[in-house]
């Protein structure tokens, strides 16, 4: 990665951080355990690997600063929201995210609960209330993010990833579910970062559609790569869990070089889709790289 990739995205990074804090209602608001524990699962840690697909999506289309801001923190918040439900008893039950106790276990279950569901109603209020776009598009970007959150999305995909636990999954079967489970919120940050800057024609949408397609897939099979192949102190995460709990992986489908392989096939099919957009698209081609050449 480039020194100014490198720049960008620690600028990025910080602002975004600043921004979800101040969208927040502060720790000492009443009840004051709840906002207290929403910044915790929150704040101060995660790669921001949405925010920052919002902000290179944007920058095709020179899109207005203030929208990209509160559409990076709404699709940051769904996100952090669903890894604080992910992580329940109920569901994946882990005791460490992002190299701290998860908020079950900081706080307990039902505050937990509690803080997934106030924060995917904060992304909605924080989206509401961008001014940089016309109101049918933002109506438009609205629609986007409640689809890509729902059983038509995200939480699809996790309730198929639930009813998946010790069954055999066709590679079809597999990559479904994590375009529902992975890919579709982070399509979501692609498309929300290029709608903050214009209505879309079809051409334009199809290239950006596969280009977030392309590396939401490639994100989660070098997510089973790594959960193969690292320890827990490197992810921040409990490692080799899905395996433990035996769940249909890309590893344990493919293998793990043949995986490996798909990840890169994956980032060369996100280059691809790009090519329309030249030069202004040099972020998310950075971004597409990182995501499959990341450690953790």
């Amino acid at each position: 990665m480039s020194g100014a990739f490198d720049d960008w995205m620690k600028t990025v990074q910080a602002g975004s951080e600043n921004d979800l804090s101040g969208f927040l209602p502060p720790a000492t608001a009443v009840p004051a355990k709840l906002h207290e524990a929403m910044r915790y699962a929150l704040l101060g840690g995660g790669k921001r690997v949405r925010p920052l697909l919002v902000y290179a999506a944007g920058a095709l289309f020179d899109a207005d600063p203030a929208t990209l801001s509160r559409a990076a923190a709404a699709v940051e918040m769904i996100h952090a929201y669903s890894l604080v439900h992910d992580d329940m008893p109920c569901m994946d039950d882990d005791a460490l995210r992002r190299g701290k106790p998860t908020v079950h276990v900081a706080y307990d279950e039902a505050t937990a609960l509690l803080v997934g569901d106030a924060l995917q109603s904060q992304a909605f209020l924080v989206l509401s209330e961008a001014g940089g776009v016309p109101p049918a598009r933002q109506v438009a970007m609205l629609r986007l993010l409640a689809h890509a959150s729902g059983s038509a999305g995200m939480c699809g995909g996790q309730a198929i990833d639930l009813d998946s636990v010790g069954v055999s999954l066709t590679l079809e079967q597999l990559e479904r579910m994590h375009q529902l489970k992975t890919g579709a919120l982070l399509r979501a940050a692609v498309i929300l970062g290029a709608l903050a800057g214009k209505d879309l024609d079809d051409a334009e949408l199809a290239a950006v559609d596969a280009y977030a397609r392309a590396i939401g897939l490639a994100f989660q099979v070098v997510d089973d790569v790594l959960d193969a192949t690292a320890d827990s102190a490197t992810l921040g995460k409990t490692a080799g869990k899905d395996a433990a709990d035996n769940k249909p992986t890309y590893v344990s489908i493919l293998g793990l070089e043949p995986s490996r392989a798909l990840a890169q096939t994956l980032r060369l099919d996100a280059h691809a889709a790009l090519a329309p957009f030249g030069d202004k698209a040099l972020r998310l081609r950075e971004l597409a790289d990182l995501i499959v050449q990341r450690k953790a």
